[in-house]
């Protein structure tokens, strides 16, 4: 239905994949690999998507990258399409009732509560792959992925993890991104601590442009 909608399944390839990976950019030879479609087809549904405004591009060592544009005016309806969004209704606590005076006590009932939506946007697939590596607080890409190189490196993991799992994910992440990944590991306290002190690594990997794939405790958005 969604593809008979947007009149192309690359299309809605493109969106979903540009739309579960805000801020991350990608080039045309690595877009045709993940949502494994034929390179004129794809370049056909990039020019139709820049000419719109759904995405941007820019060049990097001669390399012409693409992105979804945040600034597109509806932005945030596509992103609860093609993002991965799932919502979760919540009662609103009920108001308490005002008391009257009167001869007999009576007991009002709480209106209906009206229904609060939750917004729950799971950023890409390779998210439950690293939630297998251990108890996995937080994980952020960076660098390579978001062509912001003042952090310094690719991927921040903050957890306690297993060591083999971790080396050995790293390692066929590496072979499916086609390069070599840095990456940083902390565990809870030392990236609480960290963030107390304003490390200066710390500051610079947070501040950078970023993806946040996992934020189980929602501690960036505290900043």
């Amino acid at each position: 239905m969604v593809e008979q909608l947007f009149g192309s399944k690359t299309r809605v390839k493109l969106l979903k994949m540009f739309y579960s990976n805000p801020n991350r950019s990608f080039y045309v030879r690595e877009i045709t690999r993940k949502i494994d479609e034929q390179i004129n087809s794809v370049r056909r549904e990039l020019s139709n998507l820049l000419s719109i405004g759904i995405i941007a591009s820019d060049t990097t060592n001669n390399r012409l990258y693409y992105e979804v544009n945040q600034e597109y005016e509806f932005y945030k309806p596509l992103a609860a399409i093609f993002g991965g969004a799932t919502y979760v209704s919540e009662p609103a606590p009920a108001k308490a009732a005002k008391s009257t005076k009167s001869d007999k006590a009576t007991v009002a009932e709480p209106k209906p509560a009206e229904p609060v939506v939750q917004i729950q946007v799971v950023a890409d697939p390779v998210v439950s792959e690293f939630q297998q590596l251990g108890n996995v607080d937080l994980v952020v890409y960076t660098g390579q992925f978001t062509r912001d190189e003042q952090s310094g490196i690719d991927i921040l993991i903050v957890g306690d993890l297993n060591q083999t799992r971790l080396n050995k994910f790293m390692a066929e992440l590496e072979q499916r991104e086609s390069k070599e990944l840095r990456y940083a590991v902390m565990d809870p306290n030392q990236f609480k601590y960290r963030r107390q002190v304003k490390d200066r690594f710390l500051s610079t990997v947070l501040s950078s442009k970023k993806q946040v794939l996992i934020d189980r405790h929602q501690s960036l958005e505290q900043d």
